[in-house]
């Protein structure tokens, strides 16, 4: 295989879009998105780590105790970011509700909706639609005159009834259309 560094992306700039359970998803990176998706603003300058988790079994024979097998006993796939821009998206995924400019902070769970993610490199898009996704971490909100206000959350991704956490779809030009707005 010869080295080709037009294969090299970078996520220059993109978008983070939520909307309910159960919205009409994109099956590709070209398509607009359902209007129910809303872009939840600024992303911090760190960006989006998206990590990948898996808890491994080891299988060890009686001779030597040589390891024969690993089995998988769970996956998981966890989106982070920290929005950065205040507004009835950033609030509502970060708290829970949101309604006409009030939140109410309660010890409810945050609900599950769905999340698409959009990078950007040298006029191309890249959509990662998660089906089903959850907030199940916040990070701590700094209020200070130092620094923008951030709402840090990690969503973790279900999988869809086709047993799918994440979709990963080929890079378009970004003139061919898409949801972005960036």
């Amino acid at each position: 295989m010869s080295l080709d560094a037009s294969k090299v992306e970078v996520a220059v700039t993109g978008a983070v879009y939520l909307a309910p359970s159960g919205t009409t998803l994109p099956t590709d990176s070209s398509l607009a998105l359902n209007e129910a998706f809303k872009n939840v603003g600024y992303i911090s300058e760190d960006g989006i780590v998206e990590t990948p988790e898996e808890d491994n079994t080891e299988i060890r024979a009686w001779q030597n105790g040589d390891i024969v097998r690993r089995v998988q006993a769970s996956h998981e796939i966890q989106y982070q970011f920290m929005m950065i821009e205040t507004n009835e998206v950033s609030l509502e995924a970060y708290y829970g509700n949101y309604e006409a400019g009030d939140v109410l902070v309660t010890g409810e769970q945050l609900p599950r909706q769905c999340m698409v993610i959009e990078t950007i490199d040298e006029g191309k898009i890249r959509r990662r639609v998660a089906p089903d996704a959850q907030v199940i971490e916040r990070g701590e909100l700094s209020l200070t005159n130092e620094e923008a206000t951030g709402y840090d959350v990690t969503f973790t991704c279900y999988p869809d009834t086709d047993g799918v956490k994440v979709y990963l779809y080929a890079p378009v030009d970004v003139e061919s259309g898409s949801g972005s707005g960036v």
